[in-house]
């Protein structure tokens, strides 16, 4: 189970002004459903790659996961999304 205290959780602002880096014209808004939405794919994938890379890293007795164990699971989680 998940501790709540360590939680993944995005700013609502945060996830906006990303998604307008990638929406051309200026005068375009993002809905709050939308940025809603985001958030959670990003928890999502944020919590996905985290147990991924644990994984790998127990696969090769690590102590604790480094930034290799989130390389090495990078193109086939990007994939899966």
């Amino acid at each position: 189970m998940v501790d709540p205290a360590r939680e993944v959780i995005f700013k609502k602002e945060t996830v906006s002004k990303l998604l307008m880096l990638f929406v051309k014209d200026d005068k375009s808004k993002v809905s709050n459903d939308t940025v809603i939405l985001m958030a959670e794919m990003l928890r999502i994938f944020v919590i996905e790659a985290t147990r991924r890379a644990v994984k790998h890293a127990e696969n090769e007795d690590c102590v604790g996961v480094d930034l290799e164990h989130v390389e090495r699971i990078l193109p086939q989680l990007l994939l899966d999304f």
